[in-house]
């Protein structure tokens, strides 16, 4: 990847990204080593290789955490691990998302927990988790991953578009809670995103066709088009910008 911009008071900044190690979570977590942040992430599949590469191809190496985010002890302790080495979390990136398909009917009371474990709770729980580390620093900034998929009105998958609006509610609220501790908190939310599991599981002609037509911008969005709106929400360059709702969507929902 190239960097198409920098960030000066990035360098050195303590990042923690949930999902860091693959998708789009890895575009951002290399678009913080572009912009030389100490990065740590957590995910549940080995990301040593990614690890590797960013070593290779940035000389800084992040630190790969393994662990559930929705078992919260060990998401907080790997934030906690994330401070030991790196100070304080500075930035807070809640990336990690399960967008399963599903039908109303066939959802039951544990499935639902499940979806909603990983896509809201433990996204509060990061927070709380960052919260002391920042009032000591005086400043902070939380990005808090959400999706233009609950301002659709898509169906197909009730319980992760309810954690999405749920993100961005929860977003707000925290932002008016610690701004007078000098913490801003933004939701970003992107469209649909190219990843490679999108690819394999969802992105049949028909429907990659379709949602190009919603699109302003007819190409598809990668992963690496939702890295420069993390740095500008990361960065001083948003310093008075807070309980905001970012999209990145090639021009499908309107915000105003």
């Amino acid at each position: 990847m190239t960097q198409t911009a920098d960030f000066h008071d990035l360098t050195d900044a303590s990042v923690f990204v949930t999902g860091g190690g693959a998708g789009i979570g890895a575009a951002i977590s290399e678009g913080f080593l572009e912009q030389g942040a100490n990065v740590a992430f957590i995910g549940r599949t080995d990301a040593s290789g990614f690890c590797d590469r960013m070593q290779e191809t940035h000389g800084r190496r992040p630190l790969f955490l393994q662990g559930d985010i929705t078992d919260i002890a060990v998401l907080q302790g790997a934030m906690a691990q994330a401070a030991k080495a790196h100070g304080p979390v500075r930035v807070l990136v809640n990336n990690a998302a399960n967008d399963q398909r599903h039908t109303t009917p066939e959802v039951t009371e544990d499935f639902w927990d499940r979806m909603l474990a990983v896509n809201l709770k433990a996204c509060f729980f990061a927070c709380q988790a960052a919260v002391a580390g920042m009032q000591k620093l005086g400043s902070g900034s939380i990005i808090n991953m959400t999706s233009i998929s609950y301002m659709m009105g898509n169906s197909g998958y009730p319980a992760y578009t309810t954690a999405n609006a749920g993100i961005c509610g929860m977003t707000r609220s925290l932002a008016r809670e610690f701004g007078p501790d000098g913490i801003r908190v933004n939701a970003l939310a992107p469209g649909w995103v190219m990843t490679e599991k999108q690819k394999e599981q969802w992105a049949t002609p028909d429907a990659l066709a379709a949602h190009l037509q919603r699109q302003c911008l007819k190409q598809h969005l990668v992963a690496r088009d939702i890295v420069g709106g993390v740095m500008f929400l990361a960065s001083a360059c948003s310093t008075m910008m807070t309980g905001q709702t970012l999209v990145i969507d090639g021009g499908v929902v309107g915000t105003g």
